[in-house]
């Protein structure tokens, strides 16, 4: 059992790596699309929001109508990692914005049955110490996110469809992967019928809400931060010195969202495994907000100071993003764990939307230095509500 579950979380890791790459790689190459799309200063905030807004529409009616919870979690990942990897490919033969930021969305509506899928899956084959087999999922998919980085890094002056069919490709072979490597988990797929209690009863489960409000407030900052993190490195390595290469620049970003994310991930499953979940996000949100404060100083001094407090930053800011679908995952019950991470996972995803298009708004009022002071409110409420939730992981200690 302990040997196949192992096996198991190496193909789901490698699936959800493969498959995640379509989340971001329109954003990597945002400036060849506005121009070809011929993109206005208006519509170019749905280019960067129209994945997180398909997730969320795919997540709602994913959790409002239990899918997670009904039928078989790697036939929905397959299936929907196929269809994903259709829809992003089309994106190489629209002309206009009008056709492709729909196409957008609906990629984003196909990634709402690969990432939360992927949890439920994990948590069948980790019924205990699920924190570290989370957290290396979540470096997949943060490697995976910021696969698009790698592309431009080495091919840079190739078409910019190398990068959609890249993406396109990877998530045909996670396709393949779940369907033909992946076992399904050794328990009992409960068929259990539809039934709208299953939201009411993750929303009156109030250690699962106080995880949840604690994750909202992570996400807040967490895909802004990546979202942006690649421009303000830009902007301020060419304002130290205009001679930066592009692809030292596309480095930096993968290097800080990419590796130093997987990092982090790995090290918070093993930390939070010791400590628990509270300590360990209350931890992360601490430096991760810090860090969202600090950075903005950094701005058009040493590239390396810049660098190193990315890192630190990319490395909390997901250090902690696991362990609250592991805290969820371990407190509501089995019959209706995948539509509470389901759930999670579209509130979340939801409030990224409205982070991502406001950095761009405050950035022109107060600039570069201090915009990123903005997603420090996610980790301060994040942190008094994991306060909170720490009660119930460790009833028998005062907080």
């Amino acid at each position: 059992m302990i040997q196949g579950s192992w096996r198991a979380l190496v193909w789901i890791g490698l699936s959800e790596l493969c498959a995640l790459s379509l989340w971001f790689n329109a954003s990597v190459i945002a400036p060849q699309l506005i121009e070809i799309w011929n993109v206005s200063s208006h519509s170019e905030a749905w280019l960067s929001a129209s994945v997180p807004i398909g997730f969320v529409i795919g997540s709602f009616f994913s959790s409002y109508f239990g899918v997670a919870d009904r039928f078989n979690p790697r036939k929905i990942f397959a299936t929907s990692a196929l269809l994903g990897a259709i829809l992003n490919a089309l994106l190489t033969l629209v002309d206009y914005a009008i056709f492709g930021i729909p196409l957008r969305i609906l990629t984003g509506i196909t990634l709402a049955g690969v990432y939360p899928i992927a949890v439920k899956i994990l948590s069948q084959w980790f019924p205990k110490n699920r924190g570290l087999a989370i957290g290396i999922l979540i470096a997949a998919l943060t490697l995976g996110s910021s696969f698009p980085h790698v592309v431009v890094m080495f091919f840079s002056s190739f078409n910019w469809k190398l990068v959609i069919i890249s993406s396109s490709v990877l998530a045909l072979i996670s396709a393949f992967i779940v369907t033909f490597f992946l076992e399904d988990a050794p328990v009992n797929l409960n068929r259990l019928p539809f039934s709208f209690k299953q939201i009411k009863k993750v929303v009156e489960n109030k250690p699962v809400m106080l995880a949840n409000y604690g994750y909202f407030g992570h996400m807040w900052e967490l895909y802004a931060m990546w979202t942006w993190l690649p421009a303000f490195l830009t902007a301020s390595f060419s304002t130290y010195s205009p001679e930066i290469p592009h692809w030292f620049t596309a480095l930096s970003a993968f290097l800080s969202i990419g590796m130093a994310g997987g990092i982090g991930c790995v090290a918070g499953g093993l930390i939070s495994d010791r400590i628990g979940r509270a300590n360990l996000t209350i931890l992360s949100m601490f430096i991760s907000g810090i860090c969202s404060i600090v950075i903005g100083f950094t701005f058009g001094q040493s590239i390396w100071l810049t660098l190193i407090i990315s890192m630190i930053w990319g490395i909390s800011v997901i250090s902690d993003s696991a362990q609250f679908s592991a805290a969820v995952s371990e407190i509501a019950e089995v019959d209706y764990v995948g539509t509470a991470l389901t759930f999670q996972m579209c509130i979340g995803f939801l409030l990224t939307i409205f982070s991502i298009n406001l950095i761009p708004i405050i950035q022109r009022i107060v600039g570069w230095e201090w915009v990123f002071t903005l997603l420090a409110i996610g980790p301060v409420l994040g942190i008094v509500f994991m306060v909170k939730y720490r009660r119930y992981e460790f009833p028998n200690q005062e907080v």
